[in-house]
């Protein structure tokens, strides 16, 4: 037995941890054990990877095993991390089309959770699979394609129907992008904000409670040809690591001991990072280093709510007595037709709520939870809410018909969990 924690540290369990290199070796395991689940990178803040039995650590498994050149789609195996992916990709001139704010995520446990970016016409990172391998509860090793018929179950599986073991990702030739970040106060934002997402590629903006400021990050497709301008070196290294990451870890202690000084401390760090611009390949346009550890909630709801969700927010700030030290993160993302993805069928604005990890998180994020299912909000699988089957059922309308593939293809439920026996039933 040995001890796993999650990235947030707010989930441990006492699993028996095993390296498999390869799908037969998953199968072997599978068949040889009764409760069995597999992790990425740990990346989740629910609970939804935990198990006190078998724990398959699937980082061993991270090769690319297949490229098809003609039409820009790539096999790799399920534990390679976004990090990674990236930078094959990258070399072979290939990109995603869309990626989150971090990267140590594994191909699995991102797209198995519905793990997104930022983008009114772009849809979650699992858009892109277009086929995947499936280990099953009785050690079968599924093919998953566009044409078979569980394909939208499997694609945002939460780890119920099997153990993802290879994936094919529909990609697009590599490119760059523009980046233009700048503070904006947050009554400018809403005002202007359906102009500022439909007339950028990808658009998201960071707002800091108890305050009126914004920060808002604007990024564009550049076309082929266009010259590299990357950050310089001395701008990353005082606004993405000094300013965001060593200053705010600091900024984060103080808020702990000293709650009344964080309205202060907000309009503060709202100021710090000022505007610029750079032109960079997308992954590294995208990715951030984020070292700060936090705990987060984020909900997916109809994209015309976000005014009245972030209003209601405001108000809870003014009548609550809380004091919250880190910013609300907005981001929008198109429909799409996975049966489980917090975009089913639905254009969406996605709101997420931190905690610093030394501080409590229940009571700010049961508010913020109320306010978003008042929504429809679908909470996004690997960040954290307390809402379960009877939920998921009036806000997913092919719910029913996971439980059956889930039903079919694990009906012993060996790859459950108190998470999934909560979300699922």
């Amino acid at each position: 037995m040995s001890t796993w924690q999650n990235w947030g540290g707010n989930v441990a369990a006492t699993p028996t941890i095993l390296r498999p290199k390869n799908a037969e070796e998953v199968q072997a395991l599978v068949t040889n054990s009764s409760a069995i689940k597999a992790v990425g990178a740990s990346h989740s803040f629910t609970s939804i990877a935990a198990t006190d039995g078998v724990m398959l650590k699937l980082n061993a498994m991270n090769a690319v095993v297949g490229h098809d050149a003609a039409r820009n789609r790539v096999r790799v195996q399920a534990g390679m991390s976004l990090n990674q992916l990236n930078r094959e990709l990258f070399a072979l001139g290939l990109a995603l089309p869309n990626m989150g704010d971090v990267d140590p995520q594994s191909v699995a446990g991102a797209t198995s959770t519905g793990t997104h970016g930022t983008g009114a016409k772009l849809r979650g990172i699992s858009d892109a699979i277009v086929a995947l391998q499936l280990v099953t509860a009785p050690g079968d090793i599924l093919e998953i394609d566009e044409s078979h018929p569980w394909f939208n179950a499997a694609r945002v599986g939460l780890g119920a129907l099997g153990i993802v073991t290879e994936v094919t990702l529909q990609c697009i030739p590599a490119y760059l992008l523009h980046a233009k970040e700048r503070p904006m106060e947050l009554p400018e934002v809403l005002a202007n904000l359906d102009t500022l997402i439909d007339s950028n590629d990808h658009f998201e903006f960071y707002w800091f409670p108890h305050t009126e400021k914004a920060l808002i990050k604007e990024n564009n497709r550049m076309p082929a040809g266009t010259e590299r301008k990357p950050l310089p070196r001395w701008r990353h290294q005082l606004d993405d690591e000094f300013l965001s990451n060593v200053l705010y870890e600091r900024v984060q202690r103080v808020a702990t001991r000293k709650q009344r000084f964080v309205p202060t401390i907000n309009k503060i760090s709202g100021s710090l990072l000022g505007a610029r611009e750079y032109t960079d390949h997308s992954f590294d346009v995208f990715v951030s280093p984020r070292r700060v550890r936090f705990c987060e909630s984020e909900f997916a709801l109809p994209r015309s709510a976000a005014k009245d969700a972030i209003a209601a927010l405001q108000s809870w700030f003014a009548s609550s007595g809380e004091r919250i030290s880190f910013p609300i993160e907005v981001r929008f993302a198109a429909a799409d037709d996975i049966w489980m993805s917090t975009g089913h069928e639905r254009d969406n604005v996605y709101i997420a709520v931190h905690q610093y990890h030394r501080q409590n998180f229940e009571k700010y994020f049961a508010a913020a939870q109320e306010i978003f299912t008042a929504h429809e909000g679908r909470p996004h699988w690997g960040k954290l809410h307390t809402l379960g089957a009877e939920y998921f059922e009036t806000v997913y309308p092919r719910f029913n018909d996971f439980v059956a593939v889930r039903n079919e293809l694990d009906p012993g439920r060996r790859f459950t969990n108190a998470y999934l026996d909560r979300v699922l039933g």
